[in-house]
């Protein structure tokens, strides 16, 4: 059986997907050898431009932003020891009622006609993430100004 460097593993990783630099020494020490260094590896990837944690946080916030809240996009990078770059954060935010809207259309499509469906309504956007704002407008199917 052929034994996988763990920069190999590393840089096969990488090529499927961006990943935290967190995320990545998870991963990697699954698989590591006594006397293997995961951080200088890391450090060596960063260095290299092949880890970078403003690519990943980009690709998070890029896939996720079309189906989810601000709040739960921020809860995932913090999961994956990142803040989020502030800039990305406030074009998150400006658009979310948008978005909330158009996941609300997709789910529903029409105005919920007693309080048990508009309850639903609601917990299925705050799961997603949404601000209270964000889901008021929403779940009135009016077209976000």
């Amino acid at each position: 059986m052929v034994q996988i460097s763990l920069k190999g593993r590393a840089l096969r990783l990488l090529s499927m997907r961006e990943h935290s630099r967190l995320e990545l020494a998870r991963k990697l020490a699954r698989h590591a050898q006594e006397g293997d260094d995961i951080e200088a590896l890391l450090d060596a990837l960063e260095a290299a431009n092949w880890l970078s944690q403003q690519r990943f946080s980009e690709a998070l916030i890029h896939r996720r932003a079309a189906n989810y809240g601000n709040h739960r996009i921020v809860a995932e990078l913090q999961s994956h020891g990142l803040a989020g770059d502030r800039e990305q954060l406030a074009n998150l935010a400006q658009d979310e009622t948008l978005r909330a809207c158009a996941v609300w259309r997709k789910k529903f499509g029409s105005v919920a006609q007693d309080q048990e469906q508009r309850a639903k309504q609601m917990r299925f956007l705050m799961q997603r993430g949404f601000s209270q704002r964000a889901i008021a407008v929403a779940i009135k199917g009016l077209e976000p100004e």
